[in-house]
């Protein structure tokens, strides 16, 4: 019987201990673990940026002993109870990817560029999905998952388990404080050196930037928009005139010194050069990305008031011209206005308009044009024709134009730009300029073939991009310190002689006007000015076409 008795016994405690290979382990000193694992092997580009910033080895000890002690306090406050390893689980397969993306293409995990992840769609997703981008995902964020899930949590009382949390959570705070305090005059040094060294800390920077994102919006009803130019009208000669189109083709992605118009060494604006439009050399973006700088460009506020929640909680300039009597139109062949379209005339272009432009959930820009001719047709009156085109959107540039239009070579054609020399990614990049080119040339046709209107076209891109450039690819860079490939964009307008005639634009005037300093801001007034809009948000001095009006 004794016997019997010790071998329950032994065999309860070990069941009780759980298998080998299930370690029991305190929540504390796993989140502990695993914020050591974040600094030592997520955060490469961060310790990157610390050794440019500075040389000496107490800083960069203190910032180490800090970044371990703030993401152990910010886990601690997050990960209580059963929900701690699966949470813990996750931030390890996200930060694998974050990892990925920050030191593929140096991209800054800002609130902003949590806003980008957030709005993109799959279309955009499946470009991004590499195995190598899977296989890296696999080793560092799935597996040490895996390893997390496999351990137990040690049993103890809820007041105890309290207590602990509390201690450990105050105890990290000390930590951090401690170890910036040893080094204070250096680390603060590097952080006003380096605006951006704070969004490189990773899986902080995401945490953060996404509690930022979530917060609510200003504006206490997020379904409604302000009115904006609740004034707004045109005077009574406007309807006896000849009515006006006018196309606003925002392009994705193109930067200023790649366009041909702008002095560029290659041209990659042939049909553009051959046609009577004005260049604008020196034209500033809203921002360095299609969420912030495509609202912006339309809005009241722009860049110089910019105040994110103003902007989407207020009306654009569509809503005010078509207050006016100006119908609007919106083609879309990007992910979407963003807003901007809401209350408007729109139309998603797809497979359906035109199956042979169209693959894998894309299609050229030349879809922008299926139909058009018939749907201006039916339109009456005065029309603002918004074309929001795919352009160079990365950062699969070589799939953005037919085969025919591969004009430089040899071209990179992985998403993973890191693995091209930068004369392949500019080549890749060219050749989309290139298409874009072609399209708005034929834009400019159709225009030209307009009877019943006299017309016009005003493109800009919404924002540009880098290359390879110190590092950097793609866009999103916080606007404060982004390099101007991601911010000067071309811009160019057409018009017709009827058009220019119409509005008393002297043409001469107009392009010594347009090499002077332009940006997105802009677009508000000289949108409205161009169908007489009379409005109190009316701006003179911002409308490129003002002051080449003759009386």
């Amino acid at each position: 019987m004794a016997n019997f008795g010790r071998g329950t016994v032994m065999r309860a405690t070990a069941h009780a201990d759980g298998p080998w290979w299930r370690p029991g382990i305190s929540t504390e000193a796993l989140i502990a673990l695993v914020s050591l694992y974040f600094l030592l092997v997520c955060n490469g580009p961060f310790w990157a940026a610390v050794r440019v910033g500075t040389g000496s080895t107490q800083v960069l000890l203190s910032l180490g002993v800090a970044v371990f002690a703030l993401h152990a306090f910010l886990l601690g406050l997050l990960c209580w109870g059963r929900l701690a390893r699966p949470l813990l689980a996750l931030l390890l397969v996200v930060t694998a990817l974050a990892h990925w993306y920050m030191t593929r293409y140096a991209v800054v995990l800002d609130a902003e560029m949590i806003r980008n992840v957030l709005q993109t769609d799959m279309a955009e997703s499946r470009e991004l999905l590499t195995f190598g981008m899977l296989l890296h995902t696999l080793l560092l964020g799935v597996l040490p998952a895996v390893l997390v899930l496999l351990t137990r949590p040690k049993s103890r009382s809820w007041q105890r388990g309290l207590l602990l949390r509390l201690g450990f959570v105050l105890a990290m705070v000390l930590l951090a404080a401690g170890a910036v305090g040893v080094s204070s005059q250096g680390v603060f040094a590097l952080m006003r050196t380096d605006k951006v060294l704070r969004y490189k800390i990773t899986p902080g920077n995401y945490i953060v930037s996404l509690v930022n994102v979530l917060k609510p919006a200003k504006n206490p009803r997020p379904g409604t928009r302000q009115v904006v130019g609740a004034d707004a009208h045109r005077p009574a000669d406007a309807a006896t005139r000849k009515p006006r189109l006018l196309v606003v083709a925002v392009g994705e992605t193109v930067r200023g010194d790649h366009w041909g118009l702008n002095g560029y060494t290659r041209q990659t604006t042939p049909e553009l050069a051959r046609r009577a439009v004005v260049n604008f050399p020196d034209v500033t973006a809203c921002g360095t990305s299609t969420e912030v700088a495509l609202p912006c460009m339309f809005s009241l506020q722009g860049r110089e008031h910019y105040d994110r929640d103003a902007i989407r909680g207020h009306e654009s300039v569509l809503d005010v011209a078509a207050r006016a009597g100006v119908q609007v139109l919106w083609r879309d062949n990007q992910s979407g206005c963003k807003g901007i379209c809401i209350g408007v005339q729109s139309q998603t272009m797809g497979p359906d308009d035109a199956p042979g432009l169209c693959a894998a959930g894309r299609c050229f820009d030349e879809i922008l044009l299926a139909g058009l001719p018939e749907k201006l047709q039916a339109m009456q009156g005065d029309v603002i024709l918004v074309l929001h085109m795919l352009g160079n959107h990365g950062p699969n540039y070589f799939e953005r134009y037919p085969p025919a239009f591969e004009r430089w070579t040899p071209v990179c054609k992985t998403p993973e730009l890191n693995r091209c020399s930068q004369a392949q990614i500019a080549n890749a990049y060219d050749n989309a300029i290139l298409y874009s080119d072609a399209v708005l040339g034929r834009v400019i046709d159709l225009l030209q073939q307009q009877t019943a209107r006299d017309a016009a076209m005003l493109y800009v891109s919404d924002h540009g991009e880098s290359l390879g450039e110190y590092g950097l690819y793609l866009h999103g860079a916080p606007y404060a310190v982004a390099p101007r490939p991601q911010l000067h964009v071309p811009m160019v307008l057409w018009l017709s002689p009827g058009f220019a005639a119409g509005d008393r634009i002297d043409m001469a005037c107009l392009r010594n006007v347009a090499g002077q300093p332009a940006s997105h801001d802009n677009l508000f007034a000289t949108v409205l000015g161009a169908f007489d809009v009379q409005t109190s948000v009316y701006h003179r001095n911002k409308d490129l076409l003002a002051a080449c009006r003759t009386s």
